[in-house]
């Protein structure tokens, strides 16, 4: 690109007539031609004209126009950005070489860095961000001195202290890359590298993200592998420095590294003496002038913190009001119920009374018993029920369900085996049935007509009175439960006598099935182990003490237990 052709530029720029986002179009068309003369090779003395032509000078105002372009035009800005960088690398202005490395390199920096902390708020421009870094980069390799600058740029300071992890591992790796250089550390002043390892010991102390830390060890590591003699006695101004890296650094991924700092920093302690009273007010200034940045923050973000909390309380406070209204609305649901059921039980009683109304005086007794023992069935059966779920978890109540079942199932097809076996071993006998007969026909003719007869033989003016009727229905219904406690006591007995038949021998029965032939009624129970249990203890008792009498104890005959018990017990219940 000719002098001519920059010149042309220059007044095309000059006349104002461009608006913005052409003028930053025209540079980058501009730059990017000069760039590439002679078959893209770089050539310093074509840089040294672009700054003499002063087309440089009009890059830097556009760097920090940055909120009134529109968006599809921050990439041409940032692209801006690094071709005016590339174009500081080399050049050699001569006789104004001093104005350029005084004054216009400091602008550049700072418009770079302007541009960076703007880019750095947009959640969508990391990739723009992470560009002009790499320019801020580039300027730092080649000129060193722009270091302090940078340091202690307020605009820096800004994208410090930016939260999100992916702008400081940006910030981090910029200086790695910067410092990789051979000469770069050589050319910095014992404050710019007091300076630099402040921020990295400072995002060490803050940040928790591995990949911040590991860069942060890592660019302390290569300062301190360069400049031995100068990064060393720096580091021990940070005291605690290596108990921080033990304790919070380790098994993140960069062990090796930050074993290799912390025998750098325990040897710079034993050999080389404490840090001076000078360092040590420095250090702390400069913990106080952070201190003190962070509760400015805080103090900002205090009236966010009351609207948060306000809101917090307010959703927590409309929680409460529907939690309130919902156990309302469920106490009255509950409250409906219980007059629900009240009105039910009522309604039942009054039907229950009704029908009682409607039995003989004679049921009434006996209608009571069954629903008292038919309501003591049920409430133990819920009682059980609930033991046994309490008792057992689910998983033990499955298992123990499935055990059962399949014993269950065992068991059943064993003993159908046995009964078979045995019902063909045993020879067919008579029936033991103890007890009258069927009445056949002729026998029920032949009553019939006794009756009749003893009809006939009455008088028929007899008169019967009312208390006679009563005493003839009284004596009825005592010979009707006569006739049926005798019916249950011949089924009973049929009963026993049939599971006695059918009894296996005592050398094949099993626990189960000899707990079959035990009362289900706890009192003979009791009684009969009583018997047992006495029977067997008289029997152990010597010669002399029985007195040649071997019938010294009797179990208690079936009379005395029906009179203690005041009936005969039949199936469970006691028959009166």
């Amino acid at each position: 690109m000719e002098e001519e052709e920059m010149l042309d530029v220059k007044r095309q720029l000059e006349d104002g007539e461009l608006h913005l986002e052409q003028r930053v179009c025209l540079l980058n068309d501009s730059l990017n031609k000069a760039l590439q003369t002679d078959g893209g090779v770089l050539v310093t003395a074509v840089r040294s004209r672009l700054y003499l032509s002063g087309l440089l000078s009009h890059c830097v105002p556009l760097m920090t126009q940055y909120p009134r372009m529109q968006r599809e035009n921050w990439a041409a800005l940032a692209t801006l950005a690094q071709l005016t960088s590339v174009c500081c690398v080399g050049a050699e202005p001569g006789e104004q070489s001093q104005a350029f490395h005084r004054l216009f390199l400091p602008s550049v920096m700072d418009g770079l860095l302007s541009l960076a902390a703007q880019l750095m708020r947009r959640e969508q421009c990391v990739s723009l961000f992470r560009k002009v870094m790499d320019s801020v980069c580039l300027l730092l390799r080649s000129h060193p001195q722009l270091t302090t600058q940078v340091l202690s740029s307020e605009r820096y300071e800004q994208i410090q202290m930016c939260e999100d992890d992916n702008v400081t591992l940006l910030c981090v790796q910029m200086w790695i890359h910067t410092c990789t250089g051979k000469d770069f550390l050589s050319e910095f002043s014992d404050d710019s590298a007091l300076l630099l390892l402040n921020e990295a010991v400072g995002q060490l102390a803050v940040s928790s993200a591995s990949s911040v830390g590991g860069a942060s060890v890592r660019l302390i590591l290569l300062m301190a592998n360069q400049q031995e003699a100068r990064v060393k006695p720096l580091l021990l101004s940070f005291r605690g420095l290596d108990s921080l890296l033990d304790k919070d650094w380790r098994g993140r991924g960069f062990d090796q590294e930050v074993d290799q700092l912390i025998a750098i920093i325990q040897s710079d302690a034993r050999i080389l003496p404490q840090a001076c009273s000078e360092r040590v007010r420095a250090a702390c200034l400069i913990q106080a002038a952070w201190r003190s940045f962070q509760t400015r923050r805080r103090l900002r973000s205090l009236n966010r913190a009351v609207c948060k909390v306000q809101r917090r309380y307010r959703s927590r406070r409309r929680q409460q009001q529907e939690h309130e209204e919902e156990q309302r609305g469920e106490e009255e649901l509950r409250f409906q119920v219980c007059v629900r059921r009240q009105q039910a039980r009522r309604k039942f009683h009054q039907k229950q009374r009704q029908l009682l109304q409607l039995l003989p005086p004679d049921q009434v007794q006996w209608y009571l018993q069954e629903c008292e023992r038919g309501a003591a069935v049920v409430i133990q059966s819920y009682w059980r029920g609930f033991r046994e779920r309490r008792r057992y978890n689910t998983h033990t109540l499955r298992h123990t369900h499935t055990q059962q079942h399949a014993a269950r199932t065992l068991q059943r097809a064993v003993r159908l085996f046995l009964q078979r076996r045995r019902a063909a071993k045993v020879p067919p006998t008579s029936s033991l049935w103890i007890g009258q007969e069927c009445l056949s026909d002729s026998r029920r003719a032949e009553l019939q007509r006794q009756v009749d007869q003893q009809v006939f033989l009455l008088p028929v003016g007899s008169a019967v009175t009312r208390q006679g009727f009563e005493r003839l229905h009284q004596e009825v219904l005592l010979l009707r439960r006569g006739s049926r406690r005798l019916e249950a006591l011949l089924a009973h007995t049929h009963t026993q006598l049939e599971r006695l038949r059918e009894a296996p021998p005592l050398s094949v029965v099993t626990a189960t099935e000899a707990d079959s032939f035990l009362s289900p009624s706890g009192a003979i129970a009791a009684r009969a182990r009583d018997s047992h249990n006495a029977l067997l203890q008289a029997g152990r008792l010597p010669w002399w003490r029985t007195g040649g009498d071997e019938d010294t104890f009797s179990p208690a005959p079936l009379q005395e237990l029906e009179a203690e018990l005041g009936g005969l017990f039949v199936g469970g219940q006691i028959q009166i």
